[in-house]
């Protein structure tokens, strides 16, 4: 079965090679031509001038929602203040400054969530849930969770109300810290009542018209 299979291998090799050499230089130089004329062409110029005004026009008005902060920085270990004070760890439990920009059309609230995926749950961890935060805010000044005048806060999963500061077992390694903005489009939020962290993340999947996320990690040694 072998050989058979060499042998038809080869005999393609060499039709294809007898077929090519029928292949004129000549007419590889006439499609090169025709190629060329038809990029000339007024009709191929104008479709090419329309494309690029077209790409000029995106490249100007689709910007993406962004989030940044005065506090933590994307992939950068976070300050101890923004350590957790329970389960043994001792920081100062204050929530970071965050503001964000290019938000989309349409938005009538934001959400803001902190989120640890690589705690050792199975299911991650939700540091802070804040929903209904009112469109005409871009910005929460650091300490804000617990003194919000707008907006509502979740319990978090240690199961208080607000901001939980990051504490990874000691010797678990680096954890990262995601702090998400959402572009909701209702002023409300839709979840029932007690609903848990999961759903909540669910219905922000869900209903967001875009969201931003930065990134901070932590880690106790």
């Amino acid at each position: 079965m072998k050989i058979v299979a060499n042998h038809t291998v080869s005999f393609k090799i060499i039709t294809f090679t007898a077929k090519f050499k029928l292949f004129r230089f000549s007419d590889i130089g006439k499609m090169g031509y025709s190629i060329i004329s038809f990029f000339n062409s007024g009709k191929m110029k104008m479709k090419l001038s329309y494309l690029g005004f077209l790409l000029t026009a995106l490249s100007f008005t689709s910007t993406a929602m962004t989030v940044s902060s005065r506090d933590i920085e994307e992939g950068s270990r976070m300050a101890k203040a923004f350590e957790a004070a329970v389960f043994g760890c001792s920081g100062d439990n204050v929530s970071p400054a965050l503001s964000w920009s290019d938000v989309p059309e349409g938005t009538k609230s934001f959400a803001i969530t902190a989120y640890d995926p690589d705690a050792p749950t199975g299911s991650g961890f939700w540091h802070w849930v804040a929903i209904d935060i009112p469109v005409t805010l871009n910005a929460v000044a650091r300490g804000a969770s617990g003194n919000l005048a707008v907006g509502r806060e979740l319990k978090n999963d240690y199961g208080s109300t607000g901001f939980g500061g990051a504490c990874p077992p000691r010797g678990d390694g680096m954890h990262r810290y995601q702090f998400t903005v959402w572009a909701l489009p209702a002023e409300t939020l839709a979840i029932p009542q007690g609903a848990s962290n999961a759903v909540v993340g669910f219905m922000l999947h869900d209903t967001a018209l875009a969201k931003a996320t930065l990134t901070a990690t932590y880690v106790i040694e």
